[in-house]
């Protein structure tokens, strides 16, 4: 006698008190592998020194070259670093916006996390405050953090967030006649000033880029009022 194999099947079945829904379970469904890491270049540092500490960087060209010294220094020499410095116009040439120097984003600190990316979102020229420069992303070019406040009881001395800039708030010079750029970043005596902000976005303002002015452009005056000649690099390619 033939005996129909869907009768064994569910002979099979009720003998071992299964559903036929469970008869053959289904191997469960792979889970999705998440994306890999999309690994972004360096494209914006805190300086971690400057040669003097002081106003005087040696005009923009000198201040771009700081830039490009310390990115080479950490592998990140193949692109163009410029300095984030307006200068202001003078008789003989005019003057330049930090904004238009620094190419036209996105840009990365050297802990592959977004600061910007373009420039409108890092001046909030649509939205305020729409960038991500603040005390845990202001980082060096080694991706080291910088001295600033809340860190450890320390006197202004000792605080490294004053960032030089020369700049408003939109990242444009000032008009002529402010003295607010160390001489076109030319002087490190204290008969001029320069516009300053402030890395960690603490302290007196929460403007990164145009907070307060400094007293002087000596380095001993800068440091007494929290910096020490720090300046914003972004790679403008």
């Amino acid at each position: 006698m033939t005996i129909n194999r869907a009768v064994l099947s569910g002979l099979f079945v009720m003998a071992f008190g299964l559903s036929p829904a469970f008869a053959q379970t289904p191997a469960p469904a792979p889970t999705p592998e998440a994306p890999p890491q999309v690994i972004h270049p360096m494209g914006f540092f805190v300086t971690s020194k400057t040669p003097k500490g002081s106003g005087d960087l040696g005009g923009l060209a000198g201040a771009d070259k700081i830039c490009q010294d310390l990115a080479a220094a950490v592998g990140a020499g193949d692109r163009t670093w410029h300095a984030y410095l307006s200068t202001q116009a003078t008789q003989a040439s005019p003057g330049e916006d930090a904004r238009d120097r620094i190419g036209s984003g996105p840009w990365y600190n050297a802990k592959n996390i977004l600061i910007a990316s373009n420039v409108n979102d890092l001046h909030g020229d649509i939205r305020r405050d729409s960038n991500n420069i603040q005390k845990r992303t202001a980082l060096r070019e080694n991706g080291d953090p910088i001295k600033a406040v809340g860190d450890v009881p320390m006197p202004p001395s000792t605080i490294e967030h004053d960032i030089l800039t020369g700049s408003d708030s939109e990242g444009r010079a000032f008009p002529l006649g402010l003295d607010t750029t160390c001489n076109n970043w030319t002087s490190g005596d204290d008969d001029h000033k320069a516009m300053l902000g402030h890395a960690d976005r603490s302290g007196g303002g929460v403007s990164w880029n145009s907070v307060h002015m400094s007293r002087g452009c000596s380095a001993p005056t800068l440091k007494a009022t929290g910096g020490v000649g720090h300046l914003y690099c972004f790679a403008i390619r």
